[in-house]
């Protein structure tokens, strides 16, 4: 069905291979899952499957890709293949521009000469299988993470494609979230459907899972049946994270006199007439090491931009380290907060990875510049990658990248948005050990996180929300 024959790939300008004489076989109705490190060639192997990089990228390519028996150069461009791989990326809000969700789906049927009456079967049936059916008159950008990515797989199965290719389909999904797309994967699969997968979550998806290809620095380190290779230190650490010890390490007492860092009073927010936070009372001290947990929907992101200045109360106060968020800019309360967002790409602007660090260091006019850009750069794993270009990355390293930047710009709170999304096992555990270190130098740590376990085993105090509304707040010990 599909065959990838001895692949390489290198991206422009980067000088080395993305991956490396890759040979795999993908056969009719399995369901592959691709995991390894951030970097280590998932995405690219996908694209590679997908005949993306022969038809839409340049750099430098060898090897031979057959789908369905026919060499991918010999197919008319990517609207041609789509119409027997679709593949979903891992930024959903990316894939999306209509008004509804219907003209969504509608979008993907253009100029593909199909009758009104196809049309509507196809609309019908896909919307039943993706849960789908009562949002087709929603706006797309309106609706939730779990949602937004069921509308992308839709956009993607309306197609009648037989092989279905995943980046990442639940790295910003909760447990709600994630089940709903599992079961739409196993439907799919029950009916036939080949998937290919790249995903962090090896656990939630094992008894779907045929044969895992666990990638190292582009190559195949390991392939088969999950069984057979999870017994492997390597595979073992990639897909089953471990934060064993890590709340355990060492924080010097800090004075319980001084006013906190963070406070909320009465706290409400409005999105025009929907109530996404309401009566929220929260106060933080300085070295804490907090996580929020909640549904997608709950109100966690909502909360934090409040602390950066990227909302204002609706009613009530938001103090950061001593200043009214009414009356502060963002530049202002940047110097105490730093935020790293959920998607990394929306923090991204210039050429180089160097010159992403470089503008907040700049904006802010901290001083030793030189210095201070090695030390994030060596924290965060990215020496490497100084002069590439962000979006180059892979999913891990953008991510690292967003905590490079907000790390270079020194505030005392550093406020993050899911930090382990995209990340392996052995990576989540390295963020959540630079987050205690940072905390251990004083620096006070915010982490919204749908990982109960990242919770559990490795925050301090864990603050739960549900509708808006925080429903409890529980500190270690207690």
């Amino acid at each position: 069905m599909i065959e990838l024959e001895g692949v390489s790939y290198a991206y422009p300008r980067t000088g080395r291979d993305a991956i490396s004489g890759i040979s795999l076989f993908v056969r009719p109705g399995e369901c592959i899952m691709i995991t390894g490190p951030s970097g280590s060639g998932k995405t690219t192997l996908c694209m590679a499957a997908a005949g993306i990089l022969e038809h839409e990228y340049g750099g430098e390519k060898t090897g031979k890709v057959t789908l369905f028996g026919k060499n991918v150069q010999d197919y008319q461009g990517i609207s041609d293949i789509s119409g027997h791989v679709g593949m979903v990326f891992d930024d959903p809000e990316a894939q999306l521009l209509f008004t509804t969700v219907e003209e969504e789906l509608l979008s993907a049927l253009e100029r593909r000469g199909l009758s009104p009456e196809e049309v509507k079967t196809r609309l019908d049936a896909v919307m039943e299988i993706t849960h789908l059916t009562s949002l087709r008159n929603r706006a797309p950008h309106a609706l939730s993470g779990g949602q937004k990515q069921r509308v992308v797989l839709a956009a993607t199965l309306v197609l009648g494609t037989d092989i279905l290719i995943l980046d990442e389909p639940t790295a910003e999904l909760d447990e709600r979230g994630t089940d709903s797309i599992i079961s739409i994967l196993r439907d799919l699969k029950a009916r036939g459907k080949t998937i290919i997968l790249t995903e962090h979550k090896f656990a939630r998806f094992r008894d779907l899972v045929d044969r895992l290809v666990v990638l190292e620095e582009g190559r195949i380190r390991s392939m088969g049946p999950p069984d057979s290779i999870s017994g492997d230190d390597y595979v073992k650490g990639v897909i089953y994270p471990d934060f064993t010890g890590i709340r355990d390490f060492s924080i010097p007492a800090l004075p319980s006199d001084r006013p906190p860092l963070l406070t909320t009073r009465d706290l409400e927010f409005m999105y025009g007439e929907v109530s996404a936070l309401r009566g929220v009372n929260l106060s933080i001290q300085a070295g804490e090491f907090i996580a929020i947990v909640g549904e997608n929907g709950s109100g966690k992101t909502t909360l934090i931009k409040h602390f950066i200045g990227l909302l204002r109360p609706t009613r009530g106060e938001v103090i950061v380290d001593g200043k009214d968020s009414k009356n502060s800019s963002v530049a202002d309360l940047a110097h105490s907060v730093g935020l790293v967002f959920q998607n990394p790409d929306h923090m991204f602007f210039a050429d180089t990875v160097e010159e992403e660090i470089a503008f907040g260091i700049d904006n802010l006019g901290i001083p030793d510049k030189d210095t201070v850009m090695e030390k994030v750069l060596q924290e965060t794993g990215l020496t490497h990658t100084r002069s590439l270009y962000p979006r180059w990355l892979s999913r891990g390293e953008r991510q690292r990248l967003a905590i490079a930047c907000v790390l270079a710009m020194q505030p005392r709170v550093i406020i993050l948005d899911e930090p382990t999304t995209g990340l392996d096992g052995r990576e989540a555990r390295e963020i959540m050990e630079l987050l205690k270190h940072l905390q251990r130098d004083g620096r006070t740590i915010v982490m919204v996180t749908h990982s109960r376990q990242i919770a559990g085993e490795c925050a301090d105090r864990i603050i739960t929300m549900e509708e808006g509304r925080i429903i409890s707040d529980t500190a270690r010990g207690a």
